[in-house]
Formats: C-alpha cells, structure tokens, sequence
C-alpha cells in the first residue's frame, strides 16, 4: 500500500498547516499571563464539559472492544472523571511553570564589547502523531501553548469521537482569551492519509513528534519528510542486585510491573541476581498479584518453588517484547557484567532500573546503562513529566540529539543568538 497521500488531502493538511504557522507568530508575542489564560479555560473546559467528553470516549471504547482492541489498549484510550480532573490539574500545573519563552541560557560580552546573549524561543508548529491516548491530544496541545507554539494533531481512529470534542472544546477555550483557534489544529478527518500528508510538510511544521507502538514510531521515522524528535518504545528492564533489600526489592517491582500495566514505563524484564533469587519475595509478590511470567531455567525453577502458576519458557522474543499487559519476562543472571549486557542487547533506551544497597554497583549502572532515565531503589513508573515536576510530557525521547528523557516545556523551544552592539565592524 502506497504511503503517498492525494493531492487533495495533501492541499487541505498543508492549508491547516500554513493556518497553524500564522497562529503561531501571534502566539510568539503573547504574554504568559494570555498564555495561561488559554491553559486556564482549557483546564475550566474540560471539568465543565466532562459528561460530553466521557459519553463520546464512550463510542470509542465500545468501538474498540467490537474491533478486538487489546486491553492495554483500551485502558490508554479510556477518560474517566477521575482522569479528566488530572488532565485538567496537570494543564494548571503548567500555567504555574516558568514560561521558557524568552529565558536567557547563557551569554556574554566579548572583547570588543558586543553583548551576545542565547535565549529560548518556540519551535512554531510541533506536529503529534499518536494513538489510542486521548490524554496526548491536552497534554501537548497544553504544553505547546505555553511554549508558544502551534499544534497539528493525529490522534488515531481509536480515539477519533473523544478527539473531536476535545479539540473543538480546546479552539474554543483559546478564542474565548483573544487567542486564535488555529493554534490547535488536527488532521484526524483525513485519516491515515492526513498523516502522511504531516510527516510531508517540511517547512510547515517546524518538527513532528510520534507516540505509540514500534510500528507507528518508525513508520514516521522512515518516512517524515519534517524533522522527527523520536519517543521510545518503554522495554524496561529492573535488576535486582545481589546486596538488593528483599522487602524493597518487592515494593519497587511489584509498582513497576503493575501499578499501570499498559504504559511505555512499565517493567518488561526482571533481572535477577542468583544471589538475591534465593529470596522469594519479589517473585512470590508477583504471581499474587496475577502477573503470567516467562522464564528462563533458573528462573522458572525459583517460580515453582514462589507457588506462581503461570509460567511459560522465556525465548528470545520475550527478552525483545514490550508486553504492555501482565506478562513479565524473567531471567536469573550471575552477575552484574551479565545484567548490563543483557540490558545493552535489548533496552530500548528509555528506562532502567537497579535495586541495591550497594553504592558501587549503584554508580557503575548509572555510569554504563545507556537510557534516558536510570532509576536506583525507585519503582521506573516514575519516569514520566507529570512525576518529574514538568507539569506533563509531549513524550518521552530516547534520542540523543536537541532532547532526551520526558520533553516539558524547554524541550519545546529552540534557542536564538542575539548579538547587540554599538556599530562594530569585523
């Protein structure tokens, strides 16, 4: 199947876009208090609308469950009143940030007297591609306006009826504080071909972000025409450390693996110590609370013995897996080294976790696991920009290049140099 969207649609997705790039250099002279005004009626929107909001996140779930969606899958699609509230909480959480528009990152004066100074300024138009997470759809839309940028949104037809609301409620929050509505723009209503028609608006949409499976990732990596700020697939590895507490041990994996199951932070492969497997109490915290295991030999010994009933041979696909559900891949190690190497084969680079009293292995896995996010003694559901005081997150990147780990509101700025002088020649 050809990813070469018509002229049609690629004529009305670039229209949007030059609407939203317009909107944008309104935005860039906005001050912070217009800009969390806007936040302000968006949060008020959604709490004052929420009936609306869950009855039509009601005919995607439903939609979904016809279809055969995955549970994981549902459970990132579904909004709830209780979900709204943290949406709208996370959006005044932002207002309350410092705006980075206009911070100055570093400066100086140089010999001849010229005064040189580098500050953030907005991106312009931020493009999102995601999937079946309606949250996305506010989250960015959210963080993009405080950090004066526009927004183009493709947010999947598993969430298509929930996305609808939530923009048209969002356009008409920004006219209501003088703002214009082409600042959150979506390309949900052309479909798979919209996308397309996205990842081609090079000098349009300033950078495009993806959110989702390996599949939708690279496919937008491949073929984004538009510079792409890639988010990672969440194969997170917990090593629990020969000196690891046992206690601790259990509390940390257990959150990890099953505080919330279908997000990219959840624990996917547990290591184990063959000193600290001797403990059952991590794997026995495990199978109470219904977690389907597979395991190596060693490990599925130690799972007998830890009354777990689920068990099945781990094979090389289970080390390479992002189960998003119950599943845990579990493997028994002898040493540090042979952790780190299995974590090097197969991380995704998102986040990895140690369990230790052992401030030696500690610091030699911060120092040689390559993730954005390295956790010590600290469940990895903690990796996310909510958690980490950024207000919420536009995705969490597992690239090197501009940024890494959860992208706030200064991962979505660029910066500028200014050069003021008094009539220096070179």
């Amino acid at each position: 199947m050809s990813n070469e969207p018509s002229q049609q649609v690629l004529n009305a997705v670039f229209t949007l876009a030059e609407e939203a790039k317009e909107a944008s250099r309104t935005l860039a002279g906005a001050t912070r208090d217009t800009k969390d005004a806007a936040l302000a009626a968006i949060a008020e929107s959604l709490r004052s609308n929420a009936a609306e909001i869950i009855q039509g996140n009601g005919l995607d779930l439903e939609a979904g469950r016809n279809n055969g969606t995955s549970e994981a899958m549902l459970d990132r699609l579904a909004l709830n009143e209780d979900r709204l509230e943290a949406l709208a909480g996370a959006l005044e959480e932002v207002m309350a940030l410092p705006d980075p528009v206009g911070l100055i990152k570093r400066g100086s004066t140089l010999p001849n007297g010229i005064r040189l100074s580098q500050i953030h300024v907005p991106l312009g138009v931020v493009g999102a591609i995601y999937e079946a997470r309606p949250n996305v759809t506010v989250d960015i839309a959210g963080l993009c306006l405080k950090s004066g940028n526009a927004v183009m949104l493709r947010g999947g037809t598993a969430a298509e009826n929930t996305n609808e609301i939530l923009v048209r409620l969002m356009r008409e929050a920004l006219e209501t504080v003088g703002l214009p509505a082409n600042l959150i723009q979506t390309v949900d209503p052309y479909g798979r071909e919209g996308a397309n028609a996205l990842m081609r608006a090079r000098g349009l949409v300033d950078v495009l972000i993806p959110r989702g499976g390996h599949a939708l990732i690279q496919n937008v990596v491949t073929n984004a025409k538009v510079p792409v700020i890639e988010t990672g697939e969440g194969l997170v590895h917990v090593y629990v450390d020969a000196a690891a507490n046992p206690e601790l041990a259990a509390s940390v994996v257990l959150n990890a693996k099953t505080h919330r199951t279908s997000v990219c932070n959840a624990a996917e492969t547990l290591l184990l110590h063959k000193d600290a497997a001797a403990n059952p109490d991590v794997l026995a915290a495990l199978a109470e609370a219904g977690v389907r295991f597979h395991a190596d030999e060693r490990a599925t010994e130690l799972l007998k013995a830890a009354n777990a009933t689920d068990v099945s041979a781990a094979t090389d696909v289970d080390w390479e897996t992002e189960y998003l559900d119950m599943d845990l891949a579990v493997k028994v190690v002898d040493s540090l080294d042979e952790a780190l190497e299995h974590i090097r084969k197969y991380s995704t680079g998102h986040t990895e976790a140690i369990i230790t009293d052992s401030n030696a292995a500690a610091e030699r896995f911060i120092r040689e696991v390559d993730a954005a996010t390295v956790n010590v003694n600290a469940s990895t559901r903690f990796t996310d920009g909510g958690e980490f005081g950024l207000g919420a997150e536009v995705g969490i990147s597992t690239q090197k290049m501009h940024a890494r780990g959860p992208m706030g509101l200064t991962e979505l700025t660029t910066t500028k140099w200014v050069v003021r002088g008094d009539g220096q020649i070179r």
